[in-house]
């Protein structure tokens, strides 16, 4: 699009600064920042006349009127591009940017390192019992260490629901543990599953040998609640779950059944249903459970690389450029056929 500004529209949720920078350096291209809330008015005008609209991925911090369904769609007659700020896009219904012609992307993998840290931190959290240590440093006189004695994670195997950005992430770190390393995916081979330092299984079978499970998948049709009772008693008794994936995956009352009755040893858990969860959410009522506030992925590093990848996929696109993590690929022909019009338009 180089004979009219290409409109791209965010809301004023926070946002690396490189994003608002990049488009501000590039030619043709006229950056607006919308109100999230209280001013329904003039975003929804904003997302009106936009050429390109980066959507938070965070479902709960969204309002709903803005997540990218039919409705938002049909009042947006040149919409050509929607960025999710994340791996996840919860906030997009893909299936209707693609009937509209319109080119989806996220950006997995711009923080895989942050994720893939975040998974270990609530693994040793678990395991070391840090918090509870900590707690009762803060509020107890008179403990001993013992006390608070955990269990180290060498030798043990973790089964890793998931490897793709983050889950391979996770494999590499975990042979510098001395952890055995099993891998479920039904999207990749086995041989790339060994590629990526996996040892191939069954769900089934992972969820039998696994010390420790930990998922790295995405939350849709297959996945929602997929970790259930029956799951949870499947697992190996004494085992610790781990989940940096997205709530709705696991059954948050089925896990504290799990953990109440000692099947589980622990969770770590950095994702809910409901984000945040309620202070009193029975899971952070247990001692062996520490939670986070789907926090894996949120750092100075892993948030810079996201808006960067935002950034430079959405110039790519107006530039009429395919970009790397494009969710519907079947939409680049109409995508293309629309900014051609757009162009000639101008």
């Amino acid at each position: 699009m180089q004979q009219q500004a290409a409109r791209v529209c965010r809301l004023d949720l926070w946002v690396n600064p490189i994003f608002d920078q990049m488009m501000a350096q590039a030619p043709g291209v006229a950056l607006t920042v919308l109100p999230a809330h209280g001013d329904d008015t003039r975003t929804l005008a904003g997302l009106r006349g936009a050429h390109a609209y980066h959507v938070s991925a965070a479902k709960d911090e969204l309002p709903r009127q803005w997540f990218v369904g039919a409705d938002l769609i049909a009042q947006c007659p040149d919409l050509l591009i929607v960025s999710s700020g994340g791996a996840g896009y919860d906030t997009v219904d893909v299936p209707a940017c693609t009937a509209a012609g319109i080119a989806v992307v996220n950006q997995a993998g711009g923080n895989a390192e942050s994720v893939a840290e975040h998974t270990y931190a609530l693994l040793l959290a678990v395991k070391r019992r840090i918090v509870e240590a900590h707690n009762r440093l803060r509020h107890e006189n008179g403990f001993s260490r013992e006390d608070v004695m955990g269990h180290e994670i060498h030798g043990l195997t973790i089964g890793l629901v998931g490897l793709g950005q983050i889950g391979r992430r996770v494999a590499r770190i975990a042979h510098g543990f001395g952890l055995r390393v099993l891998a479920h995916d039904p999207f990749l081979d086995d041989a790339t599953l060994r590629e990526r330092g996996a040892e191939p299984v069954a769900l089934d079978t992972l969820l039998r040998d696994s010390d420790i499970v930990s998922l790295h998948c995405p939350l849709d049709d297959t996945t929602r609640g997929r970790f259930g009772a029956q799951a949870f008693a499947a697992m190996k008794p004494g085992a610790v779950f781990i989940s940096t994936a997205r709530g709705g995956i696991h059954d948050e009352a089925a896990l504290y059944d799990a953990l109440r009755s000692g099947h589980l040893s622990g969770a770590g858990l950095d994702v809910w249903k409901t984000e945040p969860p309620g202070n009193d959410a029975p899971l952070l009522q247990l001692p062996n459970v520490v939670g986070a506030f789907h926090t894996g992925g949120v750092t100075h590093e892993g948030r810079r690389n996201v808006a960067r990848s935002s950034a430079e996929q959405i110039l790519a696109m107006l530039r009429g450029e395919r970009p790397p993590q494009l969710l519907n690929p079947q939409a680049w022909p109409a995508f293309t056929a629309r900014l051609a019009r757009l162009a000639q338009a101008a």
